[in-house]
């Protein structure tokens, strides 16, 4: 029942690797000729930049899965209440640093990007929407790989684009949606009553596109958002969409 899951998981992992290696050419080519510094500096910021824009119009058209404004507003709410409480994001960017302090050497990571960011970003862009929950439900329940199958396509040309760009906390997001994806498989038959309905489906992307907005502007540096104490709002739909 993993199948799909785990599919996509190999996608990310490849697409990375491209985008890392596509990384290291840009880095390899700067420093074998020093007058091409400035031009792969300046590549890398318009790379980022795109990306950044892309990721939000991602946040824009997913906003748009939302019905229910309440739902929305209540959800980041105590969503950001309890992010920020736990302090989710100082942690996440410990274990960013920690990471990044054992690969610098063998990745060589450049730019602003951290290991935090890049995971953060990509883990988002990978797990809000609908095919990621409809998708794995579809594997636990059925046995039916197909939208995760096209899910793994989809996100294994977007993790070329982000690794070279934000470095390789992109791959490291495969072990999010292992995580999340396999989770809503294995448990599929007890989520399967609360996560089917497409008003929670539509809400959760809602939610979780605005986090995804926000990690744009992060990215083209207008604001300094703690995204990582907001995630926790992505599941308080599943909770109020059975009251409101």
């Amino acid at each position: 029942m993993l199948t799909g899951t785990i599919v996509n998981v190999l996608a990310i992992l490849d697409g990375s690797a491209v985008g890392l290696l596509i990384k290291w050419l840009g880095t390899r080519f700067s420093t074998l000729f020093a007058g091409a510094t400035n031009t792969g500096l300046r590549l890398q910021a318009i790379i980022t930049q795109g990306a950044a824009l892309c990721v939000m119009y991602l946040g824009i058209s997913g906003c748009l899965e939302g019905e229910h404004s309440l739902i929305s507003i209540l959800s980041m709410v105590l969503g950001c209440l309890i992010g920020e409480l736990l302090d989710l994001d100082r942690r996440m960017q410990t274990l960013g640093n920690w990471v990044q302090e054992r690969t610098k050497r063998v990745f060589h990571e450049g730019g602003t990007a951290t290991i935090a960011e890049g995971f953060l970003t990509a883990s988002l862009l990978f797990c809000v929407g609908a095919m990621a929950i409809v998708g794995a439900l579809n594997d636990g329940l059925t046995g039916n790989h197909d939208m995760l199958f096209a899910k793994a396509m989809l996100d294994g040309i977007i993790s070329i684009v982000f690794a070279s760009s934000l470095g390789i906390g992109v791959a490291f997001s495969a072990v999010a949606v292992f995580l999340y994806q396999g989770s809503i498989s294995l448990l599929a038959a007890f989520l399967a009553p609360l996560l089917q309905n497409d008003t929670v489906i539509g809400e959760m992307t809602c939610v979780g596109s605005l986090l995804i907005i926000a990690l744009s502007l992060n990215m083209l540096n207008i604001t300094k958002i703690k995204v990582m104490n907001m995630v926790p709002a992505i599941f308080f739909p599943i909770l109020l969409c059975q009251f409101l």
